[in-house]
């Protein structure tokens, strides 16, 4: 059997917190940011974290355990 990669383009894109939460960037910034306020601009800086049904398919894709 062999070895399973791991998603590597997921893996660019996610971090794993210490505690095992997945946290992605927020979606809405690469372009027309002039039209959002700054209260926005500031929001879409943070990340946000992931549900954990959803993190339990984002992990299997990383191959964590």
């Amino acid at each position: 059997m062999p070895k399973l990669k791991t998603h590597k383009g997921l893996k660019k894109r996610i971090k794993i917190s210490a505690k095992g939460k997945v946290k992605r960037p927020k979606a809405g910034k690469s372009h027309l940011m002039s039209g959002k306020s700054g209260r926005k601009k500031e929001h879409l800086r943070k990340k946000d974290e992931v549900s954990p049904a959803f993190s339990k398919n984002m992990k299997r894709a990383l191959r964590l355990r």
